[in-house]
C-alpha cells in the first residue's frame, strides 16, 4: 500500500484530505507541523509527502529543505499544497526540491494524477 505523509497544520484540511485519499487506497499519516513533518519523513518513510507551505513557525518551504537534505529521506517526492497560486510560488517550490506544486482547494483528480506522477518517476 502506497504511504503518504500529509504535512498540514489545518485539522479540517488535514482531516477532510486524510479521508479522501484513504478511500482512494493510500495509508496516510500527518504531521500538524514543519518540524514532526521532517521527523515523520524519516520515521515514516512515506512513498510521497504533501507538504503545506503556510505552516507557522516552520514553513513548508523549510521543512521540504531539511527533508531534502537527508540523504534517507531526500529520494521522497515532495508535492508542495498552498492556497497561493502565484508563480513565485510555483518557482520556489522547485527550488526546494519538490517534485511537484498543487493548489487549495485540492482538486483531487488533478492531486491523484500527480501522484501517480511521482510514484511513477520513482519507481523508474
Amino acid at each position: 500500500m502506497t504511504k503518504i505523509l500529509l504535512v498540514e497544520d489545518n485539522e479540517m484540511n488535514r482531516d477532510m484530505l486524510t479521508r479522501r485519499l484513504a478511500r482512494q487506497g493510500f495509508e496516510v499519516c500527518c504531521a500538524p507541523d514543519g518540524p514532526s513533518g521532517v521527523e515523520m519523513a524519516q520515521s515514516e518513510a512515506p512513498d510521497v509527502i504533501l507538504m503545506d507551505i503556510a505552516l507557522g513557525e516552520m514553513d513548508g518551504w523549510e521543512a521540504t529543505t531539511l527533508i531534502k537534505a537527508r540523504a534517507s529521506t531526500a529520494h521522497i517526492p515532495i508535492i508542495a499544497l498552498t492556497a497561493h497560486a502565484l508563480a513565485t510560488d510555483r518557482e520556489r517550490s522547485v527550488e526546494v526540491g519538490c517534485a511537484d506544486f498543487d493548489t487549495k482547494p485540492v482538486d483531487l483528480p488533478r492531486l491523484l494524477g500527480k501522484i501517480s506522477a511521482c510514484l511513477q518517476a520513482k519507481a523508474a
